[in-house]
């Protein structure tokens, strides 16, 4: 039977033997990468500045028509400004997460 403590040293053992597996197999144990991860999160970001911009473009639009009692021409107006604001906050996040990679690039070549 099994020593009741030796539970502990079970993850232990497990990854032993899955380094042992994969050296057998040649292969390189490569640590899992948050690079996908990542750019997921980017892209969402910046569906979300658009649409939060076209939100708050509607939302100010709309207000101003029902307090002024107009056709919605200030709906339109804002929700194009949002769109616009959204364009340029996307651009500012790309250009954001363009200068991240450019700076791993740099540090990565430096190293070598």
């Amino acid at each position: 039977m099994s020593d009741p403590d030796d539970h502990s040293a079970a993850p232990d053992r497990l990854k032993a033997l899955e380094d042992r597996i994969a050296a057998a197999k040649g292969e390189e144990r490569k640590p899992h990468s948050e690079e996908h991860y990542s750019q997921a999160n980017m892209a969402w970001r910046m569906v979300i500045e658009l649409v939060a911009g076209l939100g708050i473009g509607f939302g100010i639009g709309y207000g101003l028509d029902v307090l002024f009692g107009t056709i919605p021409i200030f709906m339109v107006l804002f929700i194009l400004l949002g769109f616009a604001a959204g364009i340029k906050t996307m651009m500012r996040s790309a250009a954001e997460m363009q200068n991240e990679q450019l700076a791993k690039q740099a540090d990565k070549s430096e190293g070598d």
